[in-house]
């Protein structure tokens, strides 16, 4: 037992790096398990036959042997499964008492149990966070028990017992256990669990070693620790969190450089020529791709005038720009004569502000 439990303590150990969030069984699955097989010690009863040959009832012990489980289930997604199963155990005769013999006694043989169980189980669930999925289950069905030449001897030549055969009868379990995903396979989960499986009395073949034959009513009761493995059909891996969009980065706002003539003229002035220097290093050092340069006037002229006036003072912004290394194809030229006041006025008025060309960097 203290081996079993070291096994189950490693195992457990080496699963940890790869468990998965648990989750409700959906659908059909499969699972085996293997493991450690205790029979428990058996009161033995031989018939009336053996009256008077030897003592009537006796025990025999048996060694810690072995446990093989196989299982076709399914489960309904809110932690009910059943499952049919079927299974193996076998364990070596110990020692026996009893039955009337002079000690020291010599016992040997072997005990095997094979059949179908029909379970039901229920899992547990402690929430998302928790790697692993506790469960309790019970099962019914169909054992057989046998009895491979089972024997008890006195000392000397006393008379002795064989206990030989196989019987079939009820059988009953209960079942606790955990399963620990296994987030590399969707689906698979490692399994530890503890089972209970006993029958009703068995009747097998008995003889003495004087040649008296009858029957003997055994007892089957079984504790099993198994470790195994359960996949699940159709479970897909948890699709991955959404990655949040890198947000887009805003277009640099458009800068503007506002270049003011005088009354009905054309040309620059010092401090225009400022302004126009300041407008061409901003685009040289920033890259800009586009620059508008737009001519306007104000309403003191006919529309027709303004119209050729704001023409001409975009033309000269955009001469001293490529004198100052744009290229004018970077440039987009473009007059609006007096449609386009930054300050509205009557016609007719003279406003300074409206006498300008606005240089755009984009």
């Amino acid at each position: 037992m203290k081996t079993l439990r070291s096994a189950l303590l490693a195992t457990s150990m080496l699963a940890l790096p790869v468990i998965a969030q648990a989750q409700p069984v959906s659908g059909f699955y499969v699972g085996a398990g293997a493991g450690v097989n205790l029979l428990a010690e058996s009161d033995v009863d031989l018939s009336r036959q053996f009256t008077g040959v030897i003592g009537r009832t006796g025990n025999v012990d048996f060694n810690y042997g072995y446990v093989g489980v196989l299982s076709l289930g399914y489960g309904y997604g809110n932690g009910v499964r059943v499952e049919l199963e079927g299974s193996f155990r076998q364990n070596d005769v110990d020692s026996s008492s009893g039955f009337g013999l002079a000690r020291p006694t010599r016992a040997g043989g072997d005990a095997s149990s094979y059949g179908i169980m029909a379970n039901a189980l229920y899992d547990f669930d402690l929430g998302s966070d928790s790697f692993l999925h506790p469960y309790v289950g019970v099962g019914a069905g169909y054992m057989f028990h046998q009895y491979n030449d089972v024997f008890a001897r006195g000392a000397g030549g006393a008379p002795g017992v064989t206990v030989d055969g196989t019987d079939g009868r009820f059988a009953y379990q209960a079942i606790v256990g955990a399963a620990f995903p296994i987030g590399a396979v969707p689906g698979l989960a490692l399994t530890a669990e503890y089972r209970f499986m006993g029958t009703l009395t068995q009747d097998l073949d008995a003889r003495s070693n004087t040649g008296t034959r009858g029957t003997a009513e055994v007892e089957n009761m079984n504790h099993s620790l198994l470790l195994g493995l359960r996949y699940a059909f159709g479970v897909t891996p948890p699709a991955p969190a959404p990655v949040a969009p890198t947000p887009a980065v805003a277009p640099a706002p458009a800068r503007t450089f506002l270049v003011f003539f005088d009354f009905d003229r054309a040309d620059l002035t010092d401090r225009a020529r400022q302004i126009i220097a300041e407008a061409a290093t901003n685009a040289q050092r920033v890259g800009t791709t586009r620059i508008e340069v737009s001519g306007h006037a104000d309403r003191s002229g006919t529309p027709q005038y303004n119209q050729r006036l704001s023409e001409r003072r975009a033309a000269a912004v955009a001469a001293e720009l490529e004198r100052r290394g744009v290229a004018r194809s970077a440039m987009a030229i473009q007059a609006f004569g007096e449609s386009r006041p930054l300050v509205p006025t009557a016609d007719g008025v003279r406003e300074p502000q409206n006498r300008r060309v606005e240089i755009v960097l984009r």
